[in-house]
């Protein structure tokens, strides 16, 4: 059954041919937590070539830590951010999980956070595979 998810509005709707995220977990790095106004952005890694997206995509691309672009993937209507896409690792795309359809985001099970150097102090939650920066 393939993952499905959608912005805000609706006008932008994405299917990923794979049954499961190949990960999903916890972003802490300082671009998530202001991109989703957050202490963290859940994320859903999966391969890129699995991915169709539709609909009014606008695209912003910043500098990562790896000194490679990430390009940053939203709804031109409703401005949903919809996953990053990191020039240094061309195979993957992290999707903002919480766009997934109500049913597959309930059945989700993060164990990674990412980037937990930038870990605000008030966020507790600990989970079982925790990364000073990215995974190598």
């Amino acid at each position: 059954m393939p993952l499905t998810g959608h912005c805000l509005c609706k006008a932008v709707t994405y299917k990923v041919d794979v049954d499961a995220p190949a990960l999903t977990g916890y972003d802490h790095c300082d671009d998530c937590q202001r991109q989703s106004g957050s202490t963290y952005s859940l994320v859903a890694v999966v391969p890129k070539d699995k991915l169709t997206i539709q609909g009014p995509i606008k695209k912003w691309s910043g500098m990562g830590s790896s000194g490679k672009a990430v390009h940053r993937l939203f709804c031109s209507e409703c401005g949903s951010p919809i996953a990053h896409d990191p020039d240094s690792a061309p195979e993957i795309i992290a999707l903002k999980a919480g766009t997934f359809d109500m049913e597959i985001k309930k059945k989700l099970k993060p164990d990674t956070e990412i980037w937990t150097v930038s870990k605000l102090p008030f966020c507790q939650e600990k989970l079982a595979k925790p990364f000073t920066h990215m995974p190598q």
